[in-house]
């Protein structure tokens, strides 16, 4: 092989490989991005990573909300109809957080079953529902209605 050559093939290779590790560093920080959602069936199911951020959406449980005196803390129960997470938020609440409105939270969950948010989202009117709670909620309803005719 001639000195032309073996420098184009040199050359070649080493774009090869800069675009290889562009690739390979862009698909590393978007995989760490990704928040993906469970419903709260899914996190008892135990479906859900433990310590890496997650999206969990449902219904706030009435009575579940219970405020810090000394902080700004917030535990609340969140639910699909079929089971139930516990979240704590540190933090000032969105405006329209409720008992039995609809919420996404972002977070981690620890090994004990908590889900530790570091944001939570809730509808911004009545006729809203995010997609994937109203899902989630459709499919709790479905499980309830299953279990009760299996009683029957």
């Amino acid at each position: 092989m001639n000195a032309v050559r073996k420098r184009r093939l040199f050359v070649v290779l080493a774009i090869l490989a800069g675009v290889g590790v562009a690739v390979a560093l862009a698909l590393s920080a978007l995989q760490q991005n990704i928040n993906l959602f469970y419903t709260p069936s899914q996190i008892v199911a135990g479906e859900a990573p433990l310590n890496a951020r997650i999206r969990a959406g449902g219904l706030v449980e009435k009575g579940s909300v219970k405020r810090s005196a000394d902080s700004l803390q917030t535990d609340f129960v969140v639910t699909d109809g079929a089971a139930e997470v516990t979240i704590r938020y540190h933090g000032i609440l969105p405006d329209l957080f409720r008992e039995g409105q609809g919420i996404v939270a972002l977070g981690a969950l620890d090994s004990s079953g908590l889900l530790l948010a570091d944001e939570v989202l809730a509808k911004h009117d009545e006729n809203y529902t995010p997609p994937e709670v109203k899902q989630a909620l459709e499919k709790g309803e479905r499980l309830k209605t299953a279990g009760r005719e299996l009683a029957q």
